[in-house]
């Protein structure tokens, strides 16, 4: 509570030196709220492409901006300020913002960008009819465009593995469906606590022809990346990583976001919000610029030849 209680008086002494948002200004205008869950690049990259496209199509925009998540005192300001704002819109960058968002505002709309699986973090109730006040840009790739990037690396991929946690489960049936239109077959093995992880690879390693991932926190933490990478690079089995994080660390692909093109998807949907479409009837965006990353050691280790139209376009290549 003491520390509470500092953080309140500090931040009270913040606002009275610099203040926040002056309410009489957004008057002029249309106010729109950004909230951010961190300065990172990628997340200025993403905010770039939200205002560009927005003050293309909308003249006199008030923004007014918050870095979430720095402690609780200063978050209840932000919220108190956000509602006396009372802004025609809440543009969210990140999961954590949206979450402060998605629980304090239920009578803004709102816009996010750059979240991964907005299902499964209960931002919305479908990627195509999101519902109540909110929708955005995820930071979704489609599963068809991930499975035919994989097949253009193993033309004879017909069985794919993937293993999952129960915090993913939901990912598995849609991608296993996805499969099954393209001709193939999505072997999936639930993975509950790390102990079980040596006898799923092991499964996985004597049925399929490529190892499929999706980013899970859970199942995917540095010891078990570790592993996998080291396994599946042993036993010849082409692992396609969730970022390009992990082909650097030795998975043999993975396809990757333009954060500032997320961010202009963001944009141009809220472009829509501000002229009165309600948000819960915009569908949720998936990404639609990829960067190719691949692994060239990784490639030759378990002799993989990657299709020369995408080394040209890829855009990191690890050696």
């Amino acid at each position: 509570m003491r520390n509470y209680l500092k953080g309140i008086l500090i931040l009270f002494a913040f606002t009275f030196l610099w203040g926040f948002p002056d309410v009489s200004s957004a008057a002029a205008g249309t106010n729109i709220v950004i909230l951010k869950s961190d300065n990172l690049k990628s997340t200025q990259r993403s905010l770039h492409g939200i205002k560009k496209v927005i003050n293309r199509k909308h003249n006199n925009i008030v923004y007014s901006e918050y870095l979430v998540n720095q402690s609780l005192g200063q978050d209840l300001l932000i919220i108190d300020s956000v509602k006396t704002l009372k802004p025609s819109l809440v543009v969210t960058l990140g999961t954590s913002a949206t979450k402060l968002a998605q629980d304090n505002f239920t009578e803004i709309p709102i816009v996010f960008s750059s979240v991964m699986y907005p299902v499964l973090s209960g931002f919305v109730e479908s990627m195509a009819r999101p519902g109540k006040n909110i929708t955005g840009a995820s930071l979704n790739i489609a599963v068809d465009v991930q499975f035919r990037t994989f097949h253009d690396i193993m033309p004879n991929l017909t069985k794919i593995g993937v293993l999952y946690s129960k915090n993913t489960a939901r990912l598995i049936k849609p991608a296993q469906a996805v499969a099954k239109k393209m001709g193939m077959s999505l072997t999936a093995v639930l993975v509950n606590e790390s102990k079980e992880l040596p006898g799923a690879l092991d499964s996985l390693a004597r049925t399929v022809d490529g190892i499929w991932s999706v980013a899970d926190a859970e199942l995917f933490t540095p010891q078990s990346t570790r592993y996998i990478l080291l396994n599946t690079l042993r036993k010849g089995i082409p692992f396609m990583g969730f970022s390009r994080h992990v082909v650097e660390s030795g998975a043999l692909f993975a396809l990757d976001f333009d954060y500032k093109a997320v961010g202009q998807q963001a944009g141009a949907i809220a472009a829509r919000v501000i002229d009165g479409v309600p948000p819960g009837k915009i569908s949720v965006s998936t990404v639609d610029v990829l960067w190719f990353h691949y692994n060239e050691k990784t490639a030759k280790l378990i002799n993989v030849s990657i299709p020369s139209e995408l080394i040209a376009v890829a855009k990191e290549v690890y050696r």
